[in-house]
């Protein structure tokens, strides 16, 4: 099962919301703060390297500021 966010005003939202349930998809409303969450989490993920950095040089590089 797949998913699609889609961010509008508040007409087009309850437009596409009844149009969805008509379809049979199961819909769920998220708030402003959770969809920042959800961007946040995807540009985390775009961003992952997949190397480690050890402690010392994390600590280093936060006491340099």
């Amino acid at each position: 099962m797949g998913a699609i966010v889609i961010k509008a005003d508040n007409r087009s939202r309850k437009i596409l919301k009844e149009l969805a349930e008509q379809l049979g998809a199961q819909v769920t409303d998220i708030k402003d703060d959770q969809y920042e969450d959800f961007l946040l989490g995807q540009i985390m993920d775009s961003e992952k390297t997949g190397k480690t950095v050890s402690r010392a040089k994390i600590f280093n590089k936060l006491s340099s500021k």
